[in-house]
């Protein structure tokens, strides 16, 4: 038993696939089965049961995971440690984030940060939703970034910034120059909706008196996408403010507010408040925290709490 196939056994856990771990895991599939053969031959057990196209844990599998876990975070710990002997921080650190901040706030972040930290490699877990509260919960990343409130005690939060979520639409379209919409304005077209999540979660309180009268196009997981097909004329969508500021500027979109009350996207940095944070965390940390601060002043109307 090595560490490589404990972490190619923990990624087919986390994506619950062969195919998607051995992308991955630069590896061919084949090699990640042929690894997982070897780990059940020296453990004399099955870790997975093999239902169709699906797997899941057995019970020997879920019992493993958790030791799995606990040798690896332990084998980051030593190096963690060790690197702090060093003048210079090193290793790495596992970001985990969604579509749209990982275009928006991650590239800023990074580039400060490793102009303070040349030798830390910054490595993006890109997830969505409650993934990534469960991805820093479960030590598979350093940090991440989501929409607030966070509700588990385990984790340390830090506010970053606010920011409305505003109707998109194309510069043209009937509702584009109204000042604000409500659920009945936007009832009577198209609509392209984030498949999941903490905005959609609003959204759909917010439309919940109209559910019945609603048009929805299209359900989509990517931010540019929406942008993209919002352009086509396909459908009106709703996303940050923020996230299409450059197309309002360049006069390819209308952001238009939500009455009667806006609807305010909170995002903070999550960690674990039990994890021994290096030098390297520590640095990220206040990173982020500085850019929250400019953010703060470059769009103070989307910062009212």
């Amino acid at each position: 038993m090595d560490l490589d196939q404990l972490h190619t056994f923990l990624e087919i856990v986390r994506l619950k696939s062969f195919s998607k771990a051995a992308q991955t895991c630069f590896r061919t599939q084949p090699a990640i089965s042929a690894q997982i053969r070897q780990l059940e031959q020296e453990l004399n057990t099955s870790l997975f049961e093999r239902l169709g196209t699906r797997i899941q844990l057995t019970a020997a599998g879920r019992i493993f995971c958790d030791y799995a876990d606990q040798i690896l975070d332990l084998r980051r710990r030593a190096q963690n440690s060790i690197n702090e002997l060093e003048r210079v921080p090193r290793g790495e650190l596992v970001i985990a984030a969604n579509e749209a901040t990982c275009i928006y706030v991650l590239p800023t972040v990074f580039s400060e940060y490793k102009k303070r930290f040349p030798n830390v490699q910054l490595l993006v877990d890109r997830s969505y939703g409650g993934h990534v509260v469960e991805a820093v919960l479960d030590n598979l990343a350093d940090f991440g970034f989501t929409q607030l409130p966070v509700a588990e005690k385990k984790l340390q939060v830090l506010p970053i910034y606010s920011d409305e979520i505003k109707l998109l639409a194309p510069v043209g379209h009937p509702l584009a120059a109204q000042a604000s919409v409500s659920c009945t304005d936007v009832a009577a077209y198209p609509l392209l909706l984030p498949k999941g999540g903490a905005t959609r979660a609003k959204l759909n309180q917010w439309l919940e008196p109209v559910e019945d009268e609603l048009q929805i196009s299209m359900e989509l997981d990517s931010t540019e996408m929406i942008k993209r097909f919002v352009l086509a004329g396909l459908g009106l969508s709703f996303m940050a403010a923020s996230h299409f500021q450059e197309g309002v500027d360049a006069r390819h979109y209308a952001a238009i507010s939500l009455s009667p009350e806006p609807i305010i996207r909170r995002l903070g940095l999550i960690y674990r408040r039990d994890k021994a944070l290096s030098k390297a965390g520590l640095g990220f940390i206040q990173t982020v925290s500085e850019r929250a601060a400019e953010l703060a002043q470059a769009t103070p109307e989307a910062t009212r709490a």
